[in-house]
């Protein structure tokens, strides 16, 4: 069932690019999202009360969802339609945050601020964080399975985002990224790290939305390199947000990674190297996906905006 359209849009940014593509309006879709999200967030009675306020405190937190963005602006470039795809949107925005939850706890990343709020074991306690990080896991396949159809379409989606939350992919890029005996000492090895960690959720995004949007072999296959270089030019971005960025627009703390010794891509390459690395990601993003034709300018103009952002 695709859930009405009541959402309004949340305080999302226009990104504006002087290059190919435009201008990405973050609001277009985002009504859309978060009526889906907010529909498929409601559980039944036997949730207990604290356990879903602290799901949807984690889930329905402000944020520019260009996760589940990429999911239904790969849809439409396909020929789908975005209610097909919402559901896989939701499925992918839960995943994410999911992994935020996680990622932000003590014996993790250990933050206290995202997206300039409290972060959900600050908020109700490690415990019921780490729950809320399963159910959502849990939520997201579940979605997926009993709404996108046809089921061999809704079985492929499930075996795209399993992977990529995986141990080879999202869990595999963290545990890395937490090893700091084995902190990556090349570009190489950086970059695999946020290949995985950062990179195989925007690639999965990508994949669910030309699946659902039927999208031919080839349309696929560009699609999912395009994600490849948008997602490690988002991770690029990250760091250099953490570097220069101020803490009231990211919404989370900077200068964190320096003050915990984490190698990041500034660091290796430097502040102007780093950027200049992300603009030829992007570049290469944009030219990966010239077959889809004008289709895919709300694509070319998010991929601008991820390295113009500010938060």
């Amino acid at each position: 069932m695709v859930p009405p359209t009541t959402a309004q849009p949340a305080s999302g940014r226009r990104g504006d690019s002087s290059r190919a593509g435009g201008t990405v309006d973050l609001d277009r879709l985002r009504p859309r999202i978060d009526a889906g999200i907010e529909h498929y967030a409601r559980f039944g009675e036997g949730c207990p009360t604290h356990l879903a306020e602290a799901i949807r405190y984690a889930l329905l937190a402000p944020g520019k969802r260009l996760r589940p963005q990429l999911v239904l602006m790969a849809a439409e470039a396909c020929g789908g339609k975005i209610d097909d795809a919402l559901p896989a949107a939701a499925a992918v925005e839960m995943v994410h945050a999911y992994s935020l939850v996680h990622d932000d706890l003590p014996a993790m990343d250990d933050d206290d601020l995202r997206r300039g709020r409290p972060t959900c074991h600050k908020a109700y306690g490690e415990a019921v964080a780490i729950l809320v990080g399963d159910a959502l896991l849990a939520r997201a396949f579940e979605l997926l399975a009993a709404e996108v159809k046809p089921p061999s379409t809704a079985a492929a989606c499930c075996a795209v985002l399993a992977q990529a939350a995986g141990a080879t992919a999202l869990v595999g890029g963290q545990a890395a990224d937490l090893a700091a005996d084995e902190a990556p000492q090349d570009i190489g090895e950086l970059e695999a790290i946020h290949r995985r960690k950062t990179g195989a959720l925007f690639i999965a995004s990508l994949e669910l939305g030309g699946i659902v949007g039927g999208a031919t072999p080839a349309q696929l296959a560009a699609l999912k390199q395009y994600g490849r270089h948008v997602g490690l030019a988002f991770q690029i971005t990250d760091d250099l947000l953490d570097v220069s960025g101020n803490e009231d627009a990211v919404g989370k703390r900077v200068a964190k990674d320096a003050r915990q010794g984490k190698v990041t891509f500034p660091q290796l390459l430097g502040v102007d190297a780093s950027r200049q690395r992300a603009a030829q990601l992007i570049d290469l993003a944009c030219g990966e996906i010239e077959s889809l034709g004008p289709a895919a300018d709300p694509l070319r103009a998010l991929a601008r905006f991820i390295i113009h952002r500010n938060c």
